[in-house]
C-alpha cells in the first residue's frame, strides 16, 4: 500500500484553492497519499454529432462544449485511465473516490477503476425528481446517473459514517438509490446573459449527502473536474478542505465568487453521531463499582411488570433467574434476545429511566477526560 504524505508535505498542500489547468499534470504534481476524497463528475462523452432539438425545433440546452468531446472510445479510455491513475496515486492509504456518469461513460469509468486496483464499495443511483423528458420520443426518460464509490484498494479502511445516514434516514439504513432534483432556481449559477453558467452544474444537495457520509470534517476533498465548485461549496459549508482543478477560466470564475459567499459551518454542529462500535465499552459492573446503582437496587421495564434485583458483582436476580442484564431480560419475558440496556429501568426523580443514561454519563465523562 502507498504511503501517507509526510506532516511536511501536507502543509504544502493548496488547500481551499483552485488550481487553474490539466488535472492530470496539476494530480501528478500533488504529494503521493495526501487527500482523503475525490469527488470526480468527468467528461460525459455523450458523442453528440448534432444539437438536440424539441418537437418545435427550439435547440435543447445540452452538454456540446469541446471538453466533453473526443476522437474515439479508445482516445476516452486512454484519458479516463491516466486520470483515475493520477488520483490513485494522490488518494490517502484509506482514501475513496466517488465517480459520477451516465449510460455514456460510466461502464468504461467502472472498468478503468477495476483494472487499476481500485475496489468497489457501491453503486448509487441518483434518481432525478425532475428529469429532462425524451423530446423525440424514442427512448425511455433518462432519469439517473450512476456514481461509483471506490475505495483505492481493498485493504483500504474508508471513512462510512453509517449512523449519522441511518439517522438521517429516519432511523432506517440508508439506501443506493437517492432522489433528488437537477440544479435548478436559485441554486442554478447564471451569467450576465441569464444562461446557465455550466450546463452539467450538480446540486448541492447530492455533494452534502456524499461528503456527510465518507469524511469527517478537516479531511480533504479533490475534485479534478471543479467546474463551478459546488464540491468546494459544500465542503465549505461542512468544515471539509477542498482542492479544486479547472481549466476553463468561466467555470472558475464563477466558482470563486460562489464559494466566498459562504459561510463556514459551526464546528459543533459539523459532528457526526459516533459510531456503536468505537464507543467506550461500559459494562454494566461499572455502574455499580461507580455508585451509580447500589447493590439491591430493584430495576423494573417500563410497565413495572417485570423486576429484578442488582447484585455486586453487577449480575441481576429475577426469581429463579440470574445472570447479566441482557439474559435475565430475555428470561423474564421468554425471548431469545434483549438488550438490558434499554429494557430495565431505575427510578430517578420519581420517573422511570432508562439504564442506559447512567452508560451514556460514565461514557461522557471518559471521554472529557481523554480530550
Amino acid at each position: 500500500m502507498a504511503p501517507e504524505a509526510t506532516a511536511e508535505e501536507a502543509s504544502r498542500l493548496p488547500i481551499d484553492t483552485i488550481l487553474v489547468g490539466d488535472c492530470i499534470d496539476h494530480m501528478n504534481a500533488l504529494p503521493a497519499g495526501s487527500v482523503d476524497l475525490i469527488f470526480a463528475d468527468p467528461p460525459y462523452n455523450l458523442q453528440l454529432d448534432q444539437g438536440l432539438t424539441r418537437p418545435d425545433q427550439s435547440k435543447v440546452d445540452a452538454v456540446d462544449d469541446d471538453w466533453d468531446k473526443f476522437d474515439s472510445f479508445a482516445h476516452y479510455d486512454v484519458f479516463t485511465r491516466a486520470w483515475l491513475k493520477a488520483a490513485r496515486r494522490v488518494l490517502k492509504p484509506d482514501g475513496a473516490l466517488w465517480v459520477i456518469g451516465s449510460y455514456h461513460n460510466i461502464f468504461r469509468v467502472g472498468t478503468a477503476l477495476q483494472d487499476l486496483d481500485f475496489w468497489m464499495l457501491n453503486d448509487v443511483v441518483w434518481r432525478k425528481a425532475n428529469p429532462m423528458p425524451n423530446f423525440r420520443g424514442t427512448r425511455f426518460t433518462n432519469a439517473h446517473e450512476t456514481l461509483i464509490w471506490a475505495a483505492r484498494s481493498q485493504k483500504s479502511r474508508v471513512t462510512f459514517n453509517y449512523e449519522a445516514m441511518k439517522l438521517a434516514n429516519d432511523d432506517t439504513q440508508m439506501r443506493s438509490d437517492w432522489l433528488f432534483p437537477i440544479c435548478t432556481g436559485a441554486e442554478r449559477l447564471k451569467g450576465e446573459d441569464d444562461e446557465k453558467v455550466h450546463p452539467t452544474q450538480k446540486p448541492e444537495a447530492l455533494l452534502f449527502r456524499i461528503l456527510n457520509a465518507t469524511t469527517k470534517p478537516g479531511d480533504i476533498v479533490l475534485d479534478p473536474f471543479f467546474g463551478t465548485g459546488t464540491t468546494g461549496a459544500v465542503a465549505r459549508k461542512l468544515g471539509r478542505h477542498f482542492i479544486g482543478i479547472e481549466r476553463e477560466q468561466t467555470y472558475i470564475n464563477a466558482a470563486l465568487k460562489r464559494i466566498a459567499s459562504i459561510r463556514p459551518g459551526v464546528f459543533e454542529a459539523l459532528q457526526s453521531v459516533t459510531p456503536k462500535r468505537k464507543e467506550t465499552r461500559i459494562p454494566f459492573g461499572s455502574l455499580v463499582e461507580q455508585g451509580l446503582i447500589d447493590p439491591g437496587t430493584q430495576l423494573f421495564d417500563l410497565t413495572k411488570r417485570y423486576s429484578a434485583m442488582v447484585r455486586a458483582d453487577g449480575s441481576l436476580v429475577s426469581g429463579t433467574h440470574q445472570g447479566s442484564i441482557h439474559k435475565v431480560g430475555a428470561l423474564v419475558q421468554g425471548a431469545e434476545a434483549c438488550n438490558g440496556w434499554t429494557f430495565w429501568h431505575h427510578e430517578q426523580s420519581g420517573r422511570m429511566e432508562p439504564i442506559d443514561t447512567l452508560r451514556t454519563d460514565i461514557r461522557q465523562k471518559l471521554d472529557l477526560l481523554s480530550a
